[in-house]
């Protein structure tokens, strides 16, 4: 299949699927006489693992790692046991730190009354106090959906 069709069948974007194969996620389909990538059912398969493992968060190396043991490079279950365990621990501490922000965000919501305008608003005063005594202004990563990200 073209790669046109395997995006279609897997819900990954073109971009995303060559992204896989320059990272070495996906092997490199063979090429029609014309030039086009053909892709089989094996692509379809591993792709589809690759989507579901970065659906659970893993990052590239992660998947990586998984995939070594998808194909047979793993004596046992004890290489992707402890990377599971590795990754969640990432997960609670990232929990640790959305629960952290929510209180901040509740903090904030409480201080208004409604009845202020503009400038005047408790919470746009409260942000401004946070940044002019050097609050942390670090962003915390992946509180809003990804919209149009490719990978």
């Amino acid at each position: 299949m073209k790669i046109s069709e395997l995006a279609r069948a897997s819900g990954a974007a073109p971009d995303t699927i060559r992204y896989y194969e320059r990272a070495g996620l996906l092997p490199a389909p063979l090429r029609t006489a014309a030039g086009w990538r053909d892709y089989g059912a094996a692509h379809a398969g591993r792709l589809a693992f690759i989507r579901q493992a970065r659906s659970l968060g893993m990052s590239l190396d992660e998947v990586r790692a998984l995939l070594r043991c998808h194909d047979g490079a793993c004596a046992n279950c004890r290489a992707a046991h402890a990377l599971i365990d590795a990754h969640l621990g990432h997960i609670e501490e990232r929990i640790s730190q959305l629960r952290a922000l929510q209180g901040q965000i509740e903090a904030l919501r409480a201080r208004c009354d409604w009845r202020c305008e503009g400038a005047q608003c408790a919470i746009v005063r409260g942000i401004s106090e946070q940044a002019a005594c050097g609050a942390p202004a670090a962003p915390v990563d992946g509180v809003h959906p990804r919209s149009g990200a490719a990978h």
